[in-house]
Parts: C-alpha cells; sequence; structure tokens
C-alpha cells in the first residue's frame, strides 16, 4: 500500500511539550560516527540530532576531534574514543533512549567488531546508516541481531549490498518490503520522494526535498536527526516519516535562501525547523 507523506500526515504525528517538563523528560540519544579522514561526519550528524528536540546529544568520536566538535557544537556531551576509529561501546549502554550508527565510521576491523558488541548489547531501535550498513552486509549473520523496528537509512548503492540487484523499480520497491519484514526493521532508502517501507509492507513516499540534497553529508544531517527524535519520545515509523520531511524542507529552504547549487550539507542544520 502506497501512502504521502505531507504536511497533513506531519500535524498529526507532532508531538506537544509540556511546559512543566524538563530535559531528562525527552531522552538522551547516543550518536556513533566519524573516523580518521571522515571525521566531518560527526558534526554533520551532531548538528541534525540537536535540532531534534531530544534532552541530550552523545557523540562518541576519536579523541583529536573532540576539542573541535565541542566549540562548533557546546550542546553536545563528548564521549572521547581513544583511537582512530570506534573500537568499544561505551558504559551504561542502557542509559541511552536511541543510538545512531554509521555515518563516517569507516570499516576496520576493530569497528565491525564494535558494531557487532553493540547489536548484541542494545534493544532499542536504532538508526543505522552508511559504513554500518556496510559491515552488516559484509556480515550478513549481524542481520538478526538488529533492534526490532530499526532504522536502516541506505542510499541506493547500500540498499543493493543489502537486498542485492533490481531490474526496474517496482521490483526493487518489493525486495526492499521483503527485507523490511522479514528483518523487522523500517527502511528509509534516501533519493527524490525517499521511500519508507514498513514492516507491514506499507510503504511511504516523501513529498519534500530536491535535487540538491544529492551531496556528500546530507544523510549524516538525517541520521542525527532521526536519531534524536527517536530519544525525544517517536515511535520508529513517526520518526522515520517526521526526519525525511523535516530533512527534505530544509532543502527546499536552503535552496531559496542560499541556491540549489550552493547550499551544502552543513547549511541543512540551521534550517530544519520543527
Amino acid at each position: 500500500m502506497e501512502n504521502s507523506i505531507d504536511k497533513n500526515l506531519i500535524k498529526k504525528l507532532l508531538l506537544q511539550r509540556d511546559k512543566f517538563a524538563h530535559k531528562g523528560d525527552f531522552g538522551r540519544t547516543l550518536l556513533i560516527c566519524g573516523s580518521e579522514s571522515m571525521a566531518g561526519a560527526a558534526f554533520l550528524t551532531t548538528g541534525g540530532a540537536l535540532r531534534s528536540g531530544c534532552g541530550y546529544v552523545h557523540t562518541l568520536l576519536p579523541q583529536k576531534y573532540v576539542v573541535a566538535l565541542t566549540a562548533r557544537f557546546p550542546s553536545a556531551l563528548i564521549i572521547s574514543e581513544k583511537k582512530d576509529c570506534f573500537s568499544q561501546i561505551p558504559e551504561n549502554l542502557e542509559r541511552f533512549s536511541s543510538v545512531g550508527i554509521g555515518c563516517g565510521l569507516g570499516k576496520h576491523k576493530d569497528t565491525a567488531f564494535a558494531l557487532e558488541n553493540l547489536l548484541k548489547n542494545y534493544d532499542k531501535p536504532m538508526v543505522i546508516d552508511a559504513d554500518a550498513l556496510n559491515i552488516i552486509s559484509q556480515n550478513t549473520d549481524l542481520l538478526d541481531y538488529i533492534p526490532e523496528s530499526s532504522i536502516l537509512t541506505p542510499h541506493l548503492k547500500e540498499l543493493e549490498r543489502l537486498i542485492g540487484t533490481w531490474q526496474c523499480d517496482e521490483e526493487k520497491m518489493n525486495l526492499t518490503s521483503n527485507f523490511a519484514e522479514k528483518y523487522g526493521v523500517i527502511v528509509l532508502v534516501k533519493g527524490y520522494n525517499t521511500m519508507i517501507c514498513l514492516p507491514c509492507k506499507k510503504r511511504f513516499f516523501n513529498t519534500t526535498g530536491n535535487a540538491f540534497l544529492a551531496k556528500a553529508g546530507s544523510g549524516d544531517v538525517l541520521t542525527g536527526l532521526l536519531a534524536g527524535l527517536l530519544a525525544r519520545g517517536y515511535k520508529p515509523f513517526e520518526a522515520a516519516a517526521i526526519g525525511a520531511y523535516y530533512h527534505g524542507l530544509a532543502g527546499e529552504m536552503a535552496e531559496r535562501a542560499i541556491s540549489g547549487e550552493s547550499y551544502n550539507s552543513a547549511d541543512l542544520i540551521d534550517f530544519i525547523r520543527i
């Protein structure tokens, strides 16, 4: 069944904020992102999460980038990784309401081991993107450990590594829906009219965005936003729909304010207006 993600649906999904609430009511997200030569992904993911409305954003990244990230985003709480890549899950993992992992992560053997450890020790929905997806594609036994209702956010090449090749759009959609059903996950396929496939075989297509979102780092911002929305208290489908909608809307606003060709992924952060 095909459905649209538009302003009418989003209006129904948005949560209200109790004026007597405190930051502890709005969850903690843990972002595991960035590595040697791809540290910028951690900045983009953190910026996206800080626009979600969640209570706390924790970012785990190599120690050498901690000062720079703190200067750029003083609201974020930093967990320092001693190595140049993700190699060890943090203590008290259960305190985090959500996890977003994969952006700029790299595929070092220590990272693959740490990802497996994370999947086996965290049971809440996660947002899984980029190199985390690539590691899973190369180690398909890990698919069975992905927490139920997690949101996977592949671009087309990453999707192909997960589900195999297709001959037409209809076959791509059916293969993606079958994958979502088999593993009990939500698959958000990035692209024009972003497609969200649910385990129940329903499919949703986003109505916001533009061709200028096709730039490196755009998906990193989306991953952070989705992880933050999960922590904020949205159910996984709600987070996926709201995140895709406002990420696309940010692209449209950036095009009007800056120009489509010239805005970059970092600019998107400032135009996320939930």
